[in-house]
């Protein structure tokens, strides 16, 4: 009996029954540059680049569900000499069962997937004012503890209507959390959302629940949004209001105008913190072109704290 004919046999066997099941392994890419004036009394400007590659594969079983994995690098995420990788998912799916998304680093939770504000967070340029670098105070969101949870999209129950669900786990301090949101397309041109999630904070009576109420409507070449995200704190917590608005105006294809306006509130304050920002975008091929001017005032709630910025912006999809 020839045991090395037969083992050689057998393992070219199972190596055909592996490439039968083998799925689909893709690459995408981005890259950007960005030039800004840095806010404050040292001026100066910054020139920050960006780049990421997401890796996506996957395939469907025997069983009739499909399996993809999705991993992300990007240079810029944490420390650069030692850890390139960023958000890393995990997604099984079916009509019948909808999608399970479970996810590490960068996942978020069904609430804050809708948190951004209709104006695209202006505040979310690094704003600084003055000698002492009195930063914009960045509202409290609701938790997806360790940036690890299991996200949930339900199976189509009516035309027009998604439905999503999450629990997000923890092993520190930080409690582990629930979320879920629900969008609604069914008038052409309409979009709104609701979702609610919880803050689990590490410190006591600091819990809370993070809600977030946004629509957008687009009749012609104009699309106007509104987004209001609330964070209600228990016991002596602060709570926060952030809400925004966006009108742009589509010139042609490739070339659109829009401004759009923050405001965020805080308990106990009396001044609050608002963003204004006027931004012209041209896109041609993979390419996208920007232009912006911002505005901020009230920063740390203090009356008379501005400051202003502008950016160019280029970024690449391959």
């Amino acid at each position: 009996m020839n045991i090395k004919k037969i083992g050689l046999t057998a393992l070219a066997a199972s190596l055909v029954s592996v490439s039968a099941q083998a799925g689909d392994m893709s690459v995408a890419g981005s890259a950007s540059v960005t030039i800004k004036n840095n806010a404050g009394t040292d001026g100066g400007k910054s020139i920050t680049m960006g780049d990421q590659l997401t890796f996506t594969g996957g395939g469907e079983l025997d069983n009739g569900l499909n399996v993809a994995l999705s991993f992300i690098i990007d240079h810029g995420d944490g420390d650069e000499d030692t850890n390139a990788f960023d958000s890393h998912s995990l997604t099984i799916s079916s009509d019948t069962l909808g999608s399970i998304v479970v996810a590490g680093e960068g996942t978020g939770n069904a609430q804050s997937a809708l948190d951004t504000t209709a104006a695209g967070d202006i505040w979310n340029n690094g704003f600084t004012h003055g000698a002492a670098a009195t930063a914009y105070v960045e509202m409290a969101g609701s938790s997806a503890s360790d940036n690890k949870s299991i996200n949930y999209t339900f199976p189509t129950v009516m035309d027009d209507l998604a439905l999503s669900a999450s629990y997000s786990g923890s092993t520190t301090a930080i409690k582990s959390t629930t979320a879920w949101a629900a969008t609604y397309t069914g008038i052409e041109g309409l979009s709104v959302s609701y979702g609610s999630g919880e803050n689990g904070s590490t410190a006591s009576g600091a819990e809370g629940d993070v809600t977030t109420m946004k629509g957008s409507y687009a009749i012609g070449s104009f699309t106007a949004a509104y987004s209001n995200t609330e964070s209600d704190k228990a016991g002596t917590g602060t709570d926060e209001e952030m809400s925004s608005f966006n009108i742009s105006y589509t010139v042609t294809d490739d070339l659109s105008i829009s401004y759009g306006e923050e405001t965020h509130e805080t308990s106990g304050e009396t001044v609050d913190e608002e963003f204004e920002s006027i931004s012209v975008s041209y896109t041609t091929g993979g390419m996208t072109l920007t232009a912006a001017q911002i505005d901020a005032s009230g920063l740390a709630n203090t009356s008379g704290n501005t400051a202003e910025r502008w950016k160019l912006g280029a970024s690449f999809a391959f």
